[in-house]
């Protein structure tokens, strides 16, 4: 059901699944066009940068070069871009390579807190015109390294697709003992303000 004031071109930059899932079931339709970005190249020059820069700040450049690379091709449409980093005890945790990595991430979490970052920002021929980003605190149960080994055979290679290795929305809500935050935070694109923008858009109705 598309719930949608406007036939403007709207365009997601991501191929995250769960973000095209979480914006088509609040009733937008869009186009999927993921943005070719080098993102280990960007959060490299940011990591070695002379000012301090700090992980709501990688995931909003990153998302914001999502957008605009998407834009600039792509005249009078308004593109969304989106990106998620996850911190936790101060060091920011990429997408684990493969299980063997997603196996280390996991146990460096087991039985701690960490946060989920995730921006979000609306581009039109390669300007932003709205960002916005927002952290959830995801705690970690003191899961056993049993339930580790069939968490893993079960969910296979999908556990390298999100930067924590695991969707809340599927088997990985086993791993936890406490969330705090917006669910859409969590699956990676602030859901509710967006909608706030797109309003002033006239993309949903008022």
């Amino acid at each position: 059901m598309v719930l949608q004031s406007s036939a403007a071109s709207l365009i997601l930059a991501s191929a995250s699944t769960a973000r095209a899932s979480v914006l088509a079931a609040s009733g937008l339709s869009f186009r999927i066009h993921p943005a070719n970005v080098d993102e280990p190249a960007i959060r490299e020059t940011l990591a070695n940068g002379t000012s301090e820069t700090t992980p709501a700040d990688v995931a909003q450049i990153l998302a914001q070069t999502k957008a605009s690379a998407i834009s600039e091709i792509s005249p009078g449409a308004l593109v969304i871009g989106a990106d998620q980093v996850l911190v936790c005890d101060g060091e920011i945790y990429e997408k684990p390579a493969d299980e063997v990595a997603a196996r280390d991430q996991l146990l460096s979490l087991r039985d701690k807190t960490h946060s989920l970052i995730s921006a979000v920002a609306c581009a039109r021929d390669g300007a932003i015109l709205w960002h916005h980003d927002q952290a959830a605190l995801l705690t970690m149960r003191d899961f056993s390294n049993d339930f580790l080994g069939q968490y893993l055979a079960a969910v296979g290679h999908d556990v390298t697709k999100s930067v924590g290795a695991y969707q809340v929305e599927g088997p990985g809500s086993q791993l936890f003992s406490r969330i705090d935050g917006d669910y859409f935070t969590i699956l990676g694109i602030p859901l509710l303000p967006l909608l706030d923008f797109l309003r002033t858009q006239n993309i949903v109705p008022e």
